[in-house]
């Protein structure tokens, strides 16, 4: 066999999204793209910011000697200064551009942390639902994860991920507003968490990182605030992009910040540094990392995505799908009319609509439904999902 045995094996645990798309693929090719409800990417179709575009080509028409060369590994200096002026107040604690680093977006930058912090066999736990890379970031660098279930609603499950600590444990890896849920972790919870991961670190001798994956912390609804991690935690690291907040995720630019007051914050930022080279990103983008120094305060029009999860969520409660209702990003998360997930995937193929078997997120008995995709296609879809609730029973 030419590949190998472990990544085999991880492209066919990886496979749902992939298959999706394969069978979207195919579907619209048959039946025309407009009669298919397409709800398995999340690819945000909202248009960036206008002012994106106006600083892109004034930049891009900078033609400086060395305007495209390297610069020092963690990111221009001068782009991380404006980014902790930001973070400092989201974060309510006083950031430098010395705690930041820029990174190839959040999954770059999650790679960088775990390439950091892991020795072989050490654990991170990570809360289904979960994001689908996860398991094979932290495997990437000899890590191991430890899968601990969220409660009904999706919040944090406290006693499960006490249970869950070790000797092992080195991390907790959270994502707020999550993928695939929209939940939002709450300030009281999180601050439950820091005390549990201190008390856990005392214990082991060890410190115990909260590493919080953010990129959808910009789009919010009914005027939810997101929690500081930081304030929860001084072994807090916050990793997030530009991919949803500013509708960049093909320009791969994102973070990482490290809390300013973490004991052993230099030789870890001093190996993240490294981490970004040595895994082969060497720096962020050179172009967006300018872009995005001159657009803080920017971000999407989070109300387009607001219209578009009040007609999604109608659409649901006609047809009788049980679901939490998101607080944040551009997911539903409901529970499958029946027990398999898959079976009722296909169910759904059959009236022409695409969604994602949440076992794909360590959640099975769910399905994910993606709407950052035009509201008329969302509006649409509500008879095609009546008619599959009626043949699945």
């Amino acid at each position: 066999m030419t590949i190998s045995k472990k990544m085999q094996a991880f492209a066919e645990k990886s496979s749902w999204i992939r298959k999706m798309f394969e069978e979207g693929a195919k579907m619209k090719a048959e039946f025309g793209a407009e009669n298919v409800f397409d709800f398995s990417l999340g690819n945000p179709d909202v248009p960036p910011p206008a002012r994106f575009s106006e600083v892109l080509q004034e930049l891009a028409a900078d033609e400086k000697p060395g305007i495209h060369g390297y610069m020092p590994n963690g990111g221009f200096p001068f782009v991380r200064e404006s980014l902790a002026e930001r973070l400092s107040s989201e974060q309510d604690v006083a950031l430098t551009q010395g705690d930041i680093l820029m990174t190839c977006g959040a999954a770059g930058g999650l790679n960088v942390v775990m390439k950091s912090l892991l020795d072989p066999g050490d654990e991170v736990i990570i809360l289904a639902p979960f994001f689908v890379e996860y398991n094979f970031y932290v495997d990437n660098h000899g890590g191991v994860t430890k899968v601990v279930a969220t409660d009904e609603e999706f919040n944090l499950d406290l006693d499960g991920i006490e249970a869950a600590l070790s000797p092992k444990t080195k991390a907790i890896l959270i994502n707020s507003p999550n993928n695939p849920t929209g939940q939002v972790y709450s300030a009281a919870s999180l601050q439950a968490l820091g005390q549990l991961l201190e008390k856990a670190g005392e214990k082991y001798c060890r410190n115990i990182y909260l590493i919080s994956d953010e990129p959808y912390r910009q789009i919010v609804y009914d005027d939810i605030q997101v929690p500081s991690v930081m304030a929860a935690s001084t072994n807090a690291i916050v990793v997030s992009s530009y991919s949803k907040d500013l509708s960049l995720p093909g320009e791969r630019i994102g973070y990482i910040a490290v809390h300013p007051d973490m004991k052993e914050k230099i030789p870890l930022l001093d190996a993240m540094t490294l981490a970004n080279r040595i895994l082969g990103f060497v720096n962020a983008p050179a172009l967006m990392q300018r872009v995005v120094a001159r657009l803080q305060d920017e971000h999407v029009d989070c109300s387009i995505y607001a219209r578009r999860r009040q007609v999604f969520c109608d659409i649901l409660d006609r047809a009788g799908l049980e679901y939490v209702r998101p607080k944040g990003a551009f997911y539903l998360f409901p529970k499958t009319p029946i027990a398999d997930d898959v079976e009722f995937c296909r169910i759904l193929a059959g009236e022409k609509i695409l969604a994602v078997p949440g076992r794909g997120f360590g959640a099975p008995g769910y399905i994910r439904l993606a709407f950052c995709i035009d509201e008329d296609v969302i509006a649409r879809s509500g008879d095609a999902f009546a008619r599959a609730m009626a043949k699945a029973g």
